[in-house]
């Protein structure tokens, strides 16, 4: 062989006679700019490759990471396509957060395993199944006020494999008391200060992580004995009461930061002020 070929001999007329053979090019595997074509797990891998980078440095907690590469998010994305990249996505009406704000909210939550965990606005299910990977599914629970939400988390989880979690239509702020104490809980949608009763319903260790405030909002972790730690900003649609959801005519506060802004002031009056308010309510009755 002379690096053009390797030869083979034939006998033509009584002569032997060298023909050339060309070597067989090898196949360079490569990754396809197309992700469409893409394995779904290689894609996970560079979506969580990226999260960890310097450059967005979001993801640190290595189960988390793990759960991350784990989970199949285009089951719970009809966009095959873009399933993967950092970016937000809107399915029902309802925001699929971006990959590096999931990160960044299990972080906060740090569960552990065996922990429960109750996710308020279930949406397409997909941080349910995160929390599932770190917990075990029957661990987990999730609430969504908006009943088509239920039925499509429902159906993905399915479709992914974790049907052991609860999806059940609530309004979140009520939590889901029936199965408290819960160790864990996660709002995905921002309030003006964190429901009362999702701080009732945990552990005497637990964490609720929130996010708080209306025009300009904080990522906050609130643990059973009132201490909290804040996580930096974040954006998120705020808590919806029933009737506002899916497609509701858009307000610049909702039902229930108007009845949160009326409770802080109520709870904000003291003396006579308070005294002659209710005394004139009662005049009207």
């Amino acid at each position: 062989m002379d690096g053009r070929g390797e030869y083979l001999e034939v006998v033509r007329d009584g002569v032997r006679e060298p023909i050339a053979v060309p070597q067989r090019k090898r196949a360079i595997h490569t990754r396809s700019s197309d992700t469409s074509t893409m394995d779904p797990a290689v894609l996970r891998e560079d979506m969580v490759d990226g999260l960890e980078s310097p450059a967005k440095d979001v993801l640190q907690n290595e189960a988390v990471a793990v759960a991350m590469r784990d989970v199949p998010r285009h089951e719970f994305i009809d966009d095959d396509r873009t399933a993967y990249a950092d970016r937000e996505h809107e399915v029902l009406g309802t925001r699929v957060l971006a990959p590096s704000t999931v990160a960044r909210l299990f972080d906060a939550l740090a569960p552990t395993a065996d922990d429960s965990v109750l996710v308020i606005g279930a949406g397409v299910g997909y941080t349910a199944a995160l929390a599932a990977e770190l917990v075990g599914e029957t661990n987990v629970h999730a609430v969504d006020i908006a009943r088509p939400l239920v039925i499509e988390a429902r159906r993905n989880l399915a479709d992914a494999g974790y049907d052991g979690v609860l999806v059940d239509c609530r309004d979140g702020a009520d939590g889901l008391p029936e199965y408290a104490p819960f160790d864990r809980i996660l709002l995905e949608a921002a309030v003006v200060s964190p429901p009362r009763a999702l701080v009732e319903q945990l552990a005497a260790d637990g964490r609720l992580v929130v996010p708080q405030g209306t025009q300009q909002q904080r990522l906050v972790a609130v643990s059973a004995d009132g201490s909290r730690s804040e996580r930096g900003p974040v954006s998120f649609d705020p808590l919806l009461v029933d009737g506002e959801q899916l497609g509701a005519i858009e307000r610049n506060r909702t039902a229930r930061e108007d009845r949160e802004h009326a409770r802080r002031r109520a709870e904000s009056r003291r003396g006579w002020e308070q005294d002659w308010i209710e005394w004139d309510r009662a005049v009207d009755h």
